[in-house]
């Protein structure tokens, strides 16, 4: 993978940090992860398995689309259906064994079809064998271009696009929710898209796109104003939700990956708090689930400290806002079994 827009994953790093895992009991859904298969990175189920059943009580996860296993052949718009194919055969291989991988399935439909997009989405549909729950259709865009991978750039303003939206319009009667995955200037825009389709599930994915590298680099406290203002503007909208996680990336500028050894749970849970806080006091707990974007954030951080770090975030939080954030949030919104 391009380093550039991919944090290396360094399994030897990793490893000159272990801690004791926290709450092993506590009863988790992995809210969001992907399985990449390459050039130069391979991340699939049986990798997948070994980080989830590290020490934390994982009983399912959420499968997010990753551009993996595309269909070789075939009309361009259903190729994307071969990840659900994939995905569905690799972790029906792992049977009953827990966790539950990709017990819901979050895949790709090219939404800029307008609503002709209805045929990918039904071949998405049969394909998940019950499991496909959404889409997530990359929409990062911002106007210095050394912050957006290529794989993952949209035109400029295309949550506002008129066709775009047609595809949209499409999901809520299929039952299917909208995960977002933008930069938080871009907030305003899904704000928008939000209110024009009340009915339609939203998700916003990585608490929002925090993005404090390039230009944003020498601007963080008027970066966060403007962030926290914009998600709890969006937090309004009840059928909008945010995943609490994804914060291990370049883009966000943590570091993380710079430290002689990995972080712990306790130097995450302190670094992210005001982020992580922010969102659950906008949307409360019953519209936040915890996310550990792996293999992506593998290059900042373990599994086992990012869900520590979750852990020590929620000290103080009632039972059922805990369960909330660690499980229930996740099963009621992507209708897990």
């Amino acid at each position: 993978m391009n380093a550039g827009n991919y944090l290396p994953v360094r399994d030897d790093w990793l490893a000159l940090h272990e801690e004791e895992v926290l709450e092993p009991g506590l009863p988790i859904v992995d809210a969001h992860h992907h399985f990449y298969d390459r050039p130069g990175w391979s991340y699939l189920a049986d990798d997948y398995m070994a980080d989830a059943c590290s020490g934390h009580n994982v009983r399912a996860s959420v499968y997010m689309q990753a551009l993996t296993r595309y269909r070789a052949d075939g009309p361009e718009a259903l190729k994307p259906v071969g990840e659900t194919d994939y995905v569905v055969a690799a972790t029906d291989a792992i049977g009953s064994e827990l966790p539950q991988v990709a017990q819901g399935i979050v895949g790709y439909a090219n939404l800029r079809l307008g609503a002709s997009v209805r045929e990918v989405l039904d071949a998405q549909l049969h394909a998940g064998k019950g499991r496909f729950r959404g889409v997530r259709h990359l929409t990062t865009w911002d106007a210095h271009p050394s912050l957006v991978n290529p794989l993952t750039a949209a035109p400029r303003g295309l949550l506002l696009d008129r066709v775009y939206r047609q595809g949209v319009a499409q999901l809520a009667p299929l039952g299917l929710s909208y995960d977002a995955w933008l930069f938080f200037p871009q907030l305003p825009e899904l704000l928008d898209l939000a209110k024009a389709f009340p009915e339609t599930t939203v998700i916003v994915n990585h608490c929002g796109g925090i993005v404090r590298i390039g230009a944003y680099a020498d601007r963080h406290p008027e970066l966060f104003e403007r962030w926290s203002s914009s998600m709890r503007e969006i937090a309004r909208l009840p059928n909008v939700h945010v995943k609490l996680g994804g914060l291990g990336m370049r883009i966000n500028g943590f570091d993380f990956e710079k430290g002689e050894t990995p972080p712990s749970s306790r130097h995450l849970a302190d670094t992210w708090r005001p982020w992580i806080e922010t969102c659950i006091e906008a949307f409360g707990a019953d519209r936040c689930m915890f996310e550990s974007n792996f293999p992506v954030d593998k290059g900042s951080y373990s599994y086992a400290a990012c869900w520590n770090a979750f852990k020590r975030l929620t000290t103080d939080a009632s039972a059922a806002e805990r369960q909330a954030l660690f499980e229930g949030t996740a099963t009621r919104i992507y209708r897990l079994s």
